[in-house]
């Protein structure tokens, strides 16, 4: 699976070293790939630059280490691997609804392995740990604030257990995405059925019956 990212500049770059975005942005690809796929024990830069088809002389001037390289990497997908909109329809229901479809979108996309990697295999990498912690920090207060507005609206009750109804929407979402990634596509009429099927389960078993207005 072949991952495109905008062409950017590395920030790690070693100093007088002439850049090259379309290798840089190659290899950047690569790395999401390999983590993925590998995990952090199979992440080597000989393997990011066998999977770029570069030479790896090339990655060993650029980056001092596998640490450096992944970062730079995963700075170049911040808006796209980690960062969730807090979409505002004007409803709960549906805004919950597009929060599970989001995270369809992420986990089953081409950044979901390495998305889910990140929480797993990384605590305690400096410099990459605080990346994933970043990340994780935007989807929560992304996800909160889609409850509270419903709670100020009337939409939903006061007492909304707001880290229980998150915990399993992204959840079950995630693992969905997970367990059957060949048949979802977050666009899809099937991704959206599964998304008002998981909103409506779970709005029902942490939600009084009669409390949720639209």
């Amino acid at each position: 699976m072949e991952i495109e990212l905008p062409v950017v500049s590395s920030e790690h770059a070693q100093p007088g070293r002439p850049r090259d975005p379309q290798l840089e942005n190659r290899v950047k690809a690569a790395a999401i790939e390999v983590f993925g796929a590998s995990g952090w024990a199979g992440f080597t830069l000989d393997a990011v630059a066998r999977r770029a088809g570069v030479g790896k002389g090339s990655l060993y001037l650029r980056w001092a280490d596998k640490e450096e390289l992944l970062l730079d990497a995963l700075d170049a997908l911040d808006a796209r691997i980690g960062i969730l909109t807090a979409t505002d329809t004007g409803e709960a229901r549906s805004d919950l609804v597009e929060l599970v479809l989001q995270f369809l979108r992420l986990y089953a996309g081409p950044h979901g392995p390495a998305a889910l990697r990140l929480g797993t295999e990384l605590r305690g990498v400096k410099g990459i740990e605080a990346h994933f912690d970043a990340m994780r920090t935007s989807q929560v207060n992304a996800a909160r604030a889609i409850v509270r507005r419903g709670v100020a609206r009337g939409q939903l009750p006061k007492k909304t257990p707001v880290t229980l109804l998150l915990d399993t929407l992204c959840g079950g979402a995630m693992i969905h995405a997970m367990v059957s990634p060949e048949v979802i596509d977050a666009g899809s009429p099937a991704a959206r059925r599964y998304a008002d099927q998981l909103v409506d389960f779970v709005l029902g078993a942490v939600v009084p019956p009669g409390e949720v207005r639209s």
